[in-house]
């Protein structure tokens, strides 16, 4: 009788898996062949032979079999992804390439980043032999002499360096070990893997094998008596059963202890309850032959490490390689271990009927075979069967062949072996159990996703986007949380990135398929950028502005409750009835914004209240700078004065500045000494906002006389939208009251550097706790193209503007030292139609793509996250491939 569920800390979990085989780019592609009973194994023809050199007088030879399992591709690399140069490609065996490939694979497939994943990854693996160099490098004697056979064969060919490859371009310092153990190798491979998880010389492993037959695309010759099919095809435990195919491929699985899966929302494929290998040693006809005592052995072994009885074990993927005499001894193995008096309860298979004998990638090749059957919950068949080997007392045993799909049902957990056996007697078995039921994960806290995609190249991240979003509409059933949290947790963030942000599958792949430039953002991430905040003067101001996180976000409600609280006592007029108005007040509270001092304290709030909500969310700036009252808020921010005497300061300011004589302001698009000429003695230079960009102060009929002027010479100038002439001699009435409020305030060092408007330098100590530094700030010129120039020395730097409007993000566009997609506005403008929140996770996002970080646990926040499989990176391959020298 079959047993219940039985759990325990010894379990290993299967959390993801690659492949490249004959016939399957993917998994997925290989599951899909062996479910529609599919072989790669195939008749190639008499073109195909003589274009892959074979000779006609080898294809005329009559125990020439034209057969091969070939692996499509297998020259083909992406060396720009791992750090190769196109020679370092060439001359790299293509086993190392393509077990790179299927490493990168097999922990993207898992959830985790394949470069950089936090605690001990151990590799465990093992390749064919190296043809290549033998064959195809040593035999271009110029290359040997130009590179050195030393360098030829340790750094790009020898077996021994598969896995301590893995580990240096991956950056995994866990145990590297390269098994060589014949056919059975990757599977010992994944023993050692499970046996160093329970010892805790690792927390995850790798494990898998490759094997590249070259040259590739041939067939072979038949000889009696050996393991090759005189028909090209692999007929296991068949009456017709007289020989194997060998084939190339790769694969490789990612495991962890089964409590650490679960805990940390691992997709679980299915889970390794017990492993054993040994060695027949000399208890069998000789060195090349099987032994059913040694297998028994093995087998039995690892059913009691496994702790389960043999009759719940409902299928046994064998090593199967069709050989008239070692089908049987195989079986009879399998019959002596079970040890059960029950008969036909098991069913068998051979994946070597559909994809030949890929010797060193044998046991993994098994492994994937059973690990998707288990999660699948059906039994893909057994190919080339139709009547038993006679040799086979299948009667008296517990199995019968899987020669068609069965869906697989059992009274108890699914349950399976694994057999691989190596020529010279090392025999491998894996008892597997389907992955335990996996619950919802949570809902999330946000309505809208961030979704992050990376590539080492643009055209990579092209196709990884459009992969994704064919993905997402197959998929729409994966929960939208999962998916994101999988893309920035589980893949490795390389230099190009693209973010979207979006509430529904859908409406994420049709944003991606479009590459909405509004809505999807591509940038080169930077090297480790500083952040810059930016904090613009007056007018920028609108109704109604971040309504949205202030219902959303706390801290941003904590510090402009904070804010208004204290202002309102200063004011004879509901602040927040002309900040937040209801609907259809919008026009009237606009109007009454337009005030300094109505407006000044509103902006300078907001302005800190998104300083903080940002610093909040991990984004900490290294410099500050502001423009005109900007300034200050800046100077807040660093701790030169406090929150309440920056707001009285900045109230007071409004509250001048509504009792100055009427005047204005015209924006040139001229740099000063280009403007000079045109200037007269009622003209103030109010601020440089850029090389090519002056704003001039004065009274209207000054302004109008000038303007006049510079459109005689076909330069358009535009008046800035306010009554007064700011930074210029017109506030001189007001100055000696600003400086008494100053003087009564305790002033400080800045704690975060600030650049100067009155220098474009960084401020110093002494001028921020000088009450007529902020004087003479007011009344004279902001040199704020200077600012950003000093900004600019430091290139990896993000510009982050923290007001409403986007005027300092445009100015800093101006200046030709400033990458324009390195400035971001922290908040909307009032003509963009989007929700505050979403366009606030739409910078978050754009900081991380550029290169910078936030604290993405917030995102997360306390629910449960699940990863979720999703395609793999789209390798940019191309063929990197030393033909062999002419002999």
């Amino acid at each position: 009788m079959s047993s219940e569920p039985i759990s325990n800390e010894n379990d290993i979990a299967i959390i993801g898996m690659a492949a490249h085989l004959p016939g399957a780019a993917s998994v997925a592609e290989f599951r899909d062949n062996l479910r529609d009973g599919r072989s790669s194994i195939r008749r190639l023809s008499e073109q195909e032979l003589l274009d892959a050199g074979e000779s006609a007088a080898m294809l005329r030879k009559p125990n020439y079999v034209p057969y091969a399992a070939p692996l499509d591709g297998f020259a083909d690399f992406d060396p720009d992804l791992f750090g190769f140069s196109p020679k370092e490609a060439a001359i790299l065996d293509p086993q190392h390439r393509q077990f790179l490939e299927v490493a990168w694979e097999a922990f993207e497939n898992a959830g985790h980043p394949p470069r950089g994943e936090k605690g001990t990854v151990g590799v465990f693996s093992g390749c064919g032999m190296g043809s290549y160099f033998y064959f195809n490098i040593c035999s271009n004697p110029h290359l040997v002499d130009d590179v050195g056979m030393f360098l030829l064969r340790h750094t790009g060919n020898d077996k021994d360096f598969l896995t301590t490859r893995v580990s240096h371009i991956l950056d995994l310092h866990g145990p590297s070990v390269n098994v060589q153990t014949a056919c059975s190798t990757s599977l010992v491979a994944v023993h050692y893997a499970v046996n160093a998880l329970l010892t805790g010389e690792c927390d995850m492993a790798l494990a898998g094998g490759v094997t590249i037959e070259l040259p590739q695309g041939r067939g072979y010759l038949h000889k009696e008596n050996e393991i090759l099919s005189p028909d090209g095809e692999c007929h296991a435990f068949d009456h017709r059963a007289q020989g194997t195919v060998f084939g190339s491929g790769a694969g490789a699985v990612v495991l962890r202890r089964l409590a650490d899966a679960v805990a940390d929302g691992d997709r679980i494929i299915a889970v390794v309850k017990g492993t054993a290998i040994n060695n027949d040693g000399a208890q069998k006809a000789g060195y090349l032959a099987p032994s059913v005592e040694g297998q028994a052995a093995a087998i039995a072994d690892a059913h009691q490490i496994a702790g389960i009885p043999s009759d719940s074990i409902s299928y046994v993927e064998c090593h199967g390689t069709g050989t008239y005499l070692g089908d049987p001894i195989e079986v009879a193995a399998l019959t002596e271990a079970f040890n059960s008096e029950k008969t036909g309860f098991c069913r068998i298979g051979s994946v070597k009927t559909n994809i030949g004998h890929l010797d060193t990638a044998a046991g993994v090749a098994s492994l994937i075979k059973v690990a998707s059957a288990l999660q699948h919950r059906e039994l893909p068949p057994s190919l080339g069967y139709e009547a038993p080997n006679p040799a086979i007392d299948f009667e008296n045993s517990p199995f019968v062949v899987n020669d068609q799909l069965t869906q697989w049902q059992a009274n108890g957990p699914l349950r399976a072996g694994v057999n691989s056996l190596g020529v010279g007697g090392t025999n491998a078995h894996v008892v597997l159990e389907e992955a335990p039921a996996r619950g919802a994960s949570d809902d999330s806290d946000w309505p809208f996703q961030i979704l992050t995609l990376s590539a080492k190249s643009k055209a990579a991240l092209g196709a990884n986007a459009q992969r994704l979003a064919g993905h997402l509409r197959a998929h729409p059933d994966q929960p939208l949380a999962d998916v994101a949290f999988t893309l920035k947790q589980g893949r490795t963030a390389l230099d190009q990135r693209r973010v979207v942000v979006a509430e529904t599958h859908a409406e994420a792949a049709d944003l991606l398929e479009q590459d909405h430039p509004r809505r999807v953002f591509t940038h080169t991430a930077l090297d480790r950028p500083d952040m810059c905040f930016m904090f613009p003067g007056g007018g920028a101001q609108y109704a109604g502005m971040a309504r949205e996180l202030y219902e959303t976000e706390p801290v941003f409600a904590e510090w402009m409750d904070r804010g208004l609280d204290h202002l309102q006592p200063k004011l004879d007029y509901d602040i927040r009835a002309l900040w937040l108005p209801e609907k259809g007040s919008e026009a009237a509270a606009n109007a009454a914004l337009t005030r300094p001092s109505v407006q000044l304290p509103l902006i300078m709030i907001t302005e800190y209240a998104l300083a903080q909500m940002f610093m909040g969310w991990g984004v900490e700036p290294e410099v500050l700078v502001g423009h005109s009252m900007g300034e200050n808020t800046a100077a807040c921010l660093a701790g030169v004065m406090s929150f309440e005497d920056c707001i009285g300061l900045v109230h007071l300011r409004g509250q001048l500045f509504d009792t100055v004589p009427a005047g204005g302001m015209l924006s040139v698009p001229l740099s000063l000494e280009a403007l000079r000429p045109y200037l007269d003695d009622d003209h103030d230079i109010a601020s440089i906002n850029a090389p090519e960009l002056t704003v001039i102060s004065g009274p209207q009929a000054a302004l109008d006389r000038l303007q006049t002027k510079l459109a005689g010479d076909e330069v358009e100038a535009t008046r800035v939208a306010i009554d007064i002439a700011a930074h210029s001699r017109m506030l001189d009435p007001i100055l000696t009251d600003f400086g008494d409020y100053l003087r009564s305030i305790p002033l400080h060092a800045p704690r975060i550097p600030i650049i100067s408007n009155r220098t474009g330098q960084e401020l110093t100590d002494a001028q921020a706790t000088d009450p007529e530094y902020w004087v003479q700030h007011l009344r004279n010129t902001v040199r704020f193209a200077d600012c950003i120039g000093a900004l600019a020395q430091t290139p990896n730097r993000i510009y982050l503007e923290m007001g409403p409007g986007k005027a300092l993000s445009s100015l800093a566009r101006m200046h030709g030292a400033v990458p324009g997609q390195q400035v971001l506005a922290a908040l909307r403008h009032p003509d963009e139609v989007i929700a505050d929140d979403l366009y606030h996770l739409g910078v978050l996002a754009r900081i991380w793509a550029l290169g910078g970080s936030f604290d993405w646990a917030q995102i997360w926040g306390e629910a449960k996250r699940h990863r979720v499989e999703l395609p793999t990176y789209a390798f940019q391959r191309a063929r990197y491939f030393i033909e062999p020298g002419q002999t």
